[in-house]
């Protein structure tokens, strides 16, 4: 069966067909630095980090990109109540953002863009939108025009009137519509500035995107994804230009998930309800957070308590226990029991996780599949005779699933004492012998292992870490 997903610009699920064959170029918007990452921001982070997964489960050659915007207004107002450099507040919660993301699972992009690296591309972008009648300077700001783009509201589904007779324009704006958007923005005084043709400033937050996509993976791409709350106007926004400047469709495929509710509440700073990523995976495994994030399908609203985040814990420790059970069965089973029915039994299993996942990766239904699977399983471990080919195609099963959901089910079996003290003498034979890289070979398979050597003049000792 081919993937489906539901695409926002056409409103319907759509059979997925990639721009090149077996190659995907996906872009997702990361996040602005000026704080720690709280779990809805989490949730767009390891939903498409998932997909990511998938696609690649299925074949695909993914170039995945995700950026930082580092300049913006709630950076400059952060960096100035702590009285830190702009620059450094965005390095320190971008570092921090790679800790805790990294701590959910997600694997890093394959390209994260900063707009500060970025500028040149987002001015040449702004000259060639001005150059075409797309975009104006009014004061030294750049705006683009709306009107002049015809297509304008197509991926949100708004009605462009409704949204100009809602709109209004700010006091100092220069804007010749309502709905007009800043490309440039003028500096005020003590604010971080670039030079550029119109004035020294900075990009508006829009534009930084767009030019991010073209610059890393084209003119059109695959996919382009995010939180539901960026689909307007940022993405529209984004759009926009985009295709005002190539003439191109920008991106076949726009994903977009649901919303975070805290007790049945929109997160919100006014109601004070932020939970921060960091904070949570102290209090809690984060590969419970994540497993907690994928029972829900990606495009539902996600409710978040403490209660259901219990009950996701308790739904990961049923299958580490049975797969724990299974690896105990494997050192102790002769390849004794009937194999053939079971299976043929785990591959409809298979069938059903991936049938599940085709289908707009509804990973909701996908784990049910699992503990469905869970369930019978444990009734094969009762059975007096049981078949290695069974239970290795088990935890086959598992490690297959946990690659596509990015969550570790089969913990690794720790080291015994001897097995190291093997490894070891293996280690200075391999020295002696000036074998030098299969001793740095063992020594780096100890390390992840979690075992740390320390060579001294009485020979070499060792630890856990």
């Amino acid at each position: 069966m081919a993937i489906h997903m539901y695409n926002t610009l056409t409103r319907r699920k759509e059979v997925f067909t990639p721009l090149e064959e077996n190659r995907v170029k996906m872009y997702v918007c990361g996040p602005t630095v000026y704080n720690y990452i709280h779990i809805g921001n989490a949730r767009p982070a390891v939903v498409f980090d998932m997909v990511r997964r998938y696609l690649e489960y299925k074949g695909y050659d993914v170039e995945y990109v995700s950026n930082f915007t580092d300049v913006d207004d709630k950076i400059i107002r952060a960096a100035q109540d702590a009285g830190e450099d702009v620059f450094q507040l965005a390095e320190r919660f971008i570092e921090k953002y790679h800790e805790d993301t990294e701590a959910l699972g997600v694997r890093e992009a394959d390209a994260h863009p900063r707009v500060t690296n970025t500028m040149d591309e987002i001015i040449e972008f702004i000259e060639a939108l001005i150059e075409k009648d797309y975009a104006y300077e009014a004061g030294g700001d750049v705006y683009f025009h709306t009107k002049a783009f015809p297509d304008y509201g197509k991926l949100s589904g708004q009605a462009v009137d409704e949204l100009r007779s809602g709109a209004r324009i700010e006091v100092g704006e220069q804007k010749k519509d309502p709905l007009d958007f800043a490309l440039w923005k003028k500096a005020k005084d003590k604010e971080i500035k670039w030079e550029s043709p119109w004035s020294e400033g900075r990009p508006g937050w829009h534009i930084e995107c767009s030019a991010m996509v073209k610059k890393y993976l084209g003119d059109t791409i695959d996919i382009h994804a995010g939180g539901q709350d960026l689909t307007f106007p940022h993405h529209e926004n984004e759009v926009a230009q985009s295709e005002a400047l190539t003439g191109k469709q920008m991106a076949n495929y726009w994903l977009h998930n649901g919303y975070i509710q805290i007790d049945n509440e929109k997160m919100s700073k006014s109601l004070g309800n932020f939970v921060l990523v960091n904070e949570l995976i102290e209090q809690h495994d984060p590969k419970v957070v994540r497993f907690f994030i994928l029972q829900a399908h990606y495009r539902h609203p996600l409710n978040f308590n403490q209660e259901l985040l219990e009950s996701a814990a308790s739904g990961l420790g049923r299958i580490q226990t049975f797969i724990q059970n299974v690896q105990h069965r494997r050192k102790e089973s002769a390849n004794l029991g009937e194999s053939e029915v079971w299976l043929n039994r785990m591959e409809k299993y298979k069938k059903r996780f991936i049938d599940e996942m085709d289908d707009d990766f509804h990973t909701a239904n996908a784990i049910t599949t699992m503990f469905e699977f869970v369930k019978e399983g444990n009734r094969y471990l009762d059975e007096a005779n049981t078949s290695t080919n069974v239970l290795d195609a088990m935890l086959q099963l598992f490690e297959e699933w946990g690659r596509v959901l990015g969550v570790a089910f089969i913990p690794e079996e720790e080291l015994l004492d001897e097995e190291v003290d093997t490894l070891i003498q293996q280690r200075k034979e391999a020295r002696e012998n000036r074998q030098f890289q299969k001793a740095d070979e063992i020594r780096d398979q100890l390390t992840e292992k979690g075992i740390i050597l320390e060579d001294t003049a009485q020979g070499t000792r060792w630890k856990r870490g």
